[in-house]
């Protein structure tokens, strides 16, 4: 890390307390027809260096002015983000790249053409007028181009890229709904945009566009299957679904710490239906004995196999877009409910289930329990 970043870091982890005391005003947007005066509101915090928070097609997204480095230390010290992870910069039209980007590789004009607007953030090599603070100390840059109405707008009335990060406590269930955005940060930032729900609910597929072959960094809702249907064979990075080793600096967000985690400890249980029913069940009785509060996600399909002080539903296993969209929001029930431990069911890491499995991952710090080993055991 650089003594910069160090020193970034260092002030994040000291001055986090003191960024609570501010009025946060709350405003409705309809996404149909977003009020004029309310976008114009948050664009005029923007371009003064502060912070909006306001809804995405994937999740809420806390905004500031990407080009302004100390309108982007604000947003790590809200969220109490580790200044190493990058921040992604958004834009409202296409044009807008040729001030942030030096070069846009085939791969990404492709890319581009068959997802933008929409949830796919793409990482080039930047132009000198990125601040490093903003990348993480990188010479690269993510971008993304949102499709939803509020975010446009309110980027366009900016006039600069809105560096935007999920609106959340760092480390905790990114934010799909304006109330999830006013319990995390109420008292830190300037301004949230009532949007109404999340469209996915899981934040943007991330590849990176700046060398020779395309990479994914994270997965979402634009899947490993539809990019390679438009530029062929991608690489996937290690690191989506397995635990980074040693010094590792992230390329993107969401690669490095434990992220979307609620309160209570998660642990994921593989196995067949009935072995993981089986063993979910054996140790939340166990937990309970002990006067833990247990809580197990589960699906539609199963959610009627389990004894446990909360079992909630994420969807059917036949909607993985359903079981992605309710992902976060479920997460942050269980908090609500009170739950010491959940445990989690899995899913299979093709299609969207990549993104569900990265998230699930993270949220349970890797942790994981194999059923038909503890069947045996039992």
């Amino acid at each position: 890390m650089t003594p910069v970043l160090a020193a970034a870091a260092k002030n994040t982890k000291n001055a986090v307390g003191r960024t609570c005391n501010m009025k946060t005003i709350v405003e409705q947007a309809d996404p149909a027809r977003p009020a004029a005066e309310v976008i114009q509101k948050a664009a005029g915090i923007l371009r003064a260096g502060g912070l909006v928070a306001f809804p995405t097609e994937t999740v809420y997204g806390l905004g500031g002015n990407g080009l302004d480095e100390e309108a982007c230390q604000k947003i790590y010290l809200a969220k109490g983000r580790p200044s190493d992870n990058p921040l992604i910069l958004h834009i409202s039209e296409r044009e807008e790249l040729a001030q942030i980007v030096r070069e846009v590789s085939p791969a990404a004009k492709k890319l581009m053409d068959a997802f933008w607007p929409g949830p796919l953030t793409l990482i080039f090599p930047k132009t000198d007028i990125v601040p490093m603070r903003t990348t993480g100390g990188l010479d690269t840059v993510a971008v993304r181009f949102p499709s939803h109405p509020v975010a446009r707008a309110i980027i366009r009335a900016a006039g600069v890229p809105i560096a935007a990060p999920s609106a959340n406590s760092s480390g905790k269930p990114s934010p799909t709904r304006a109330s999830h955005v006013e319990f995390d940060l109420t008292g830190r930032i300037d301004m949230i945009v009532d949007g109404g729900a999340a469209e996915w609910g899981l934040e943007s597929t991330i590849v990176d566009v700046s060398g020779e072959k395309a990479m994914i960094l994270r997965p979402g809702a634009v899947t490993k299957e539809m990019l390679e249907a438009v530029v062929g064979e991608i690489a996937v990075d290690p690191a989506i679904l397995s635990k980074p080793e040693g010094e590792f600096r992230p390329k993107a967000p969401g690669m490095k710490y434990t992220h979307y985690a609620p309160k209570a400890e998660v642990w994921l249980v593989r196995g067949s239906r009935e072995a993981v029913a089986a063993c979910i069940n054996r140790l939340a009785e166990a937990e309970r004995n002990t006067g833990k509060v247990i809580g197990v996600m589960a699906t539609a399909e199963t959610e009627g196999l389990y004894h446990a002080d909360a079992v909630l539903s994420l969807g059917s296993r036949e909607r993985p877009e359903e079981i992605g969209s309710n992902l976060f929001k479920t997460l942050r029930k269980f908090d609500f409910l009170g739950m010491d431990k959940v445990y989690a069911e899995v899913f299979p890491e093709d299609g969207e289930g990549m993104a569900i499995m990265n998230r699930l991952n993270k949220a349970a710090g890797y942790r994981a329990i194999d059923a038909e080993e503890r069947g045996e055991e039992s």
